[in-house]
């Protein structure tokens, strides 16, 4: 396992660049954050990926999330061929929808309904738009660092006053539409309190990653979920979780479960997909009761429960039902994370890991991340030396300091213990 000859990977990323924006489809893609060309893979099986060139890697990105089970896993593999046979979509309901959507309320008791959509953008979007027709309001509130898809509203950034309303942090986007999200500090609990003093009557909602993944793996702290609960509550706001990544992942319940909170809205994706193309937002029946055609607002999609990504998620969801993998995953982790401290701190290296089940991320960063502004002080240069001395031995890791990597049950110690030795050396070489 390891970095070698990369000439085909290269090819097809001179090719690509001639026919996509930046030779991919989506912009994590391109190594753009450690530089050099990206790689190109061609299969997966259990823990590893393959590139075009013949080279293997112990996969910790896990397309970013979705495979908890691992690449191929065989029920899933199972579930998608036997759908397929059936017919790709129909553009009509179907029985396995209302299955999906039944594991989804089961698991996770604070969702009443649901609705299925094609990905964690569109159910974001969607929550939002809900949100705002239930409560009567424009204004919603976000914090800097979180990531909930590109839409419009939510691609913004803003100053360091707690007050400040966004501006667009992409071209495309007018004004208007960023006008009324306010961005605060994760974290925070006075700009919060200060926001809901100044604005409560006007926010409709706020949304939020109870632990984040977009700047690195940073959980909230307990105190700040409560007071936003107990805000958004005495306000009349729509709470609204961003579950794409915890969702199935830290608990079968997702991070809600395992901390016993009570959203409004919840917003699923990645894992809910068994790694097809699916997302999901649902919550309380009296919100989600305002949707067409029970309602007046306006939500729909040509592809929304497509019976080949809806049997990937009733599969996946089975899976982790017949057999809860989070202890072990658990235990994993640890055993992860104490090697990398240790061998990190051997080296003389200044670092943070950062770890909430099987979500982690190693910081080059001498301070406990807690917010988008800690965040940013890591050294990423550091990073992506890192980024490329692990990948020559064999290790494919998020390429990006501010991304969380993820454990999968097709991990085992043997995989762990070479990890956390690839990193020693790895560290040792940095210098």
């Amino acid at each position: 396992m390891g970095l070698n000859d990369r000439s085909r990977s290269r090819a097809a990323y001179s090719r690509a660049c001639q026919l996509m924006p930046g030779g991919v489809n989506s912009p994590a893609r391109a190594f753009g954050a450690v530089g050099g060309d990206p790689l190109f893979i061609r299969s997966g099986r259990g823990a590893t990926i393959e590139d075009i060139d013949g080279n293997r890697y112990l996969d910790y990105v896990g397309s970013w999330g979705p495979l908890i089970l691992g690449h191929c896993h065989p029920a899933v593999v199972a579930a998608i061929e036997y759908a397929l046979k059936r017919g790709t979509t129909f553009g009509a309901p179907t029985e396995q929808e209302s299955e999906l959507a039944e594991l989804i309320t089961l698991a996770v008791p604070t969702m009443e309904m649901v609705r299925l959509v094609s990905s964690g953008t569109e159910a974001s979007m969607s929550a939002l738009r809900l949100a705002r027709a239930f409560t009567g309001r424009e204004r919603v509130i976000k914090f800097a660092g979180c990531y909930h898809g590109h839409v419009d509203s939510l691609l913004v950034e803003a100053g360091s006053s707690a007050l400040t309303l966004g501006c667009p942090s992409s071209p495309g986007i007018p004004q208007a539409a960023a006008r009324d999200t306010l961005v605060l500090p994760f974290n925070d609990v006075d700009s919060l309190t200060t926001a809901f003093n100044t604005d409560g009557d006007r926010i409709a909602a706020v949304i939020v990653e109870p632990v984040v993944g977009n700047m690195g793996v940073v959980p909230a702290a307990g105190e700040f979920l409560e007071s936003l609960r107990a805000l958004t509550n005495k306000h009349g706001t729509v709470l609204i979780y961003d579950e794409v990544m915890t969702g199935f992942r830290l608990a079968y319940g997702g991070a809600q479960g395992l901390f016993g909170h009570r959203p409004d809205l919840t917003v699923l994706a990645k894992i809910v997909g068994g790694g097809m193309p699916l997302g999901a937002f649902g919550g309380r029946g009296d919100i989600m009761r305002q949707l067409l055609p029970s309602g007046k607002v306006f939500q729909a999609g040509t592809l929304s429960g497509n019976p080949i990504a809806v049997a990937a998620g009733i599969a996946t969801l089975r899976e982790l039902m017949k057999d809860p993998p989070y202890d072990r995953l658990e235990s994993l982790g640890r055993r992860l994370e104490a090697g990398l401290r240790q061998a990190a701190s051997e080296a003389g290296i200044s670092h943070q890991v950062a770890r909430v089940g099987s979500m982690w991320t190693f910081f080059f960063n001498a301070r406990p991340v807690t917010s988008y502004d800690v965040a940013r002080l890591s050294r990423t240069d550091l990073f992506a030396r890192f980024f490329w001395k692990m990948l020559e031995k064999g290790i494919y890791l998020p390429c990006s300091q501010f991304e969380a990597a993820f454990l999968g049950t097709a991990h085992t110690e043997a995989h762990i213990d070479q990890t956390i030795a690839a990193a020693r050396e790895s560290f040792g070489e940095l210098g």
